[in-house]
Parts: C-alpha cells; structure tokens; sequence
C-alpha cells in the first residue's frame, strides 16, 4: 500500500537536510528502510530527489548573492572574489562529490552558485553524490556493508 505520508516526510526531511538546518536525511531514511515495508528503490529516490532540490536551493541561494548588488553591499573584495572563483573553477566543481558531506556539503553548493557554476555541470554532480549516499544508507540497512 501506497503511504503518502511517508514519501512526503522523507521527502520534506532529506529537503531541509540539504539547507543549513541541522536535519539529518540518512536517519529518516535508514528508519524508512528498516521499517515500512515501503520500495527501497522509491524511497531512495524520494530521498535524492528532495536533497538534491534543496541543494538546488543552495545553488539558488548562493547565485543571489553572486549579484552586483549583493557583493557592493556586503563590501566583498573584488579581487579576493575573482581569486576564488579562478580556484573553484579549477578544482570546485569537482569539490561536489562531497556535497553529501555533513557540514561541507550544503557550504559547497551554496559555493557553486556563488561562484556561477553551470547548472547543467552541477545537477548531474550533486545527483551522483547525494544518491551514492544514500545507496551507501541502503546497502547498511540490508547488511551488504
């Protein structure tokens, strides 16, 4: 049976857990596997699909602030700005594996949009962390690790 409140709470909580709010996605998960009977396939994608939206979110966020205005108002070097871009450019958009990371991860997204990182670049990327995570999750949960 179908139970909506479930992919809408896990959805909701892996959301929220790619914001700086401290949520923690894995736990909600992990107790959705464990215990509902539900599709382990499904779950895991309503998990990626609300984490990685709300890493979109993030991306958003951080591309706001990138504005002119943004950065005039919040007297950001210009020079020190066009440093970190250079650097996230070279090495950043790979730094996105690791947007699954507690504590990294939501700073890193906020970052790739702070620094203009394509979308089309970043999507694909975070897609491929935030899932692997929650594969990992999984995988604990019926014992294969």
């Amino acid at each position: 049976m179908f139970n909506a409140s479930l992919y809408t709470g896990l959805f909701i909580t892996a959301f929220l857990a790619a914001t700086i709010l401290p949520v923690a996605s894995e736990g909600a998960l992990a107790a959705a596997l464990a215990t509902s009977g539900a599709s382990w396939p499904a779950l895991i994608a309503v998990a990626s699909v609300g984490n990685v939206l709300g890493s979109i979110v993030n991306w958003c966020i951080g591309r706001a602030l990138a504005q002119e205005r943004s950065i005039s108002f919040m007297r950001v070097d210009r020079k020190a700005l066009a440093r970190a871009e250079a650097w996230y450019h070279r090495y950043g958009r790979w730094s996105l594996l690791l947007s699954w990371a507690p504590l990294i991860g939501d700073p890193l997204t906020v970052a790739a949009g702070l620094m203009r990182e394509p979308l089309r670049f970043f999507i694909p990327i975070v897609i491929a962390a935030k899932t692997g995570r929650y594969l990992v999750v999984a995988a604990i949960i019926a014992g294969f690790l």
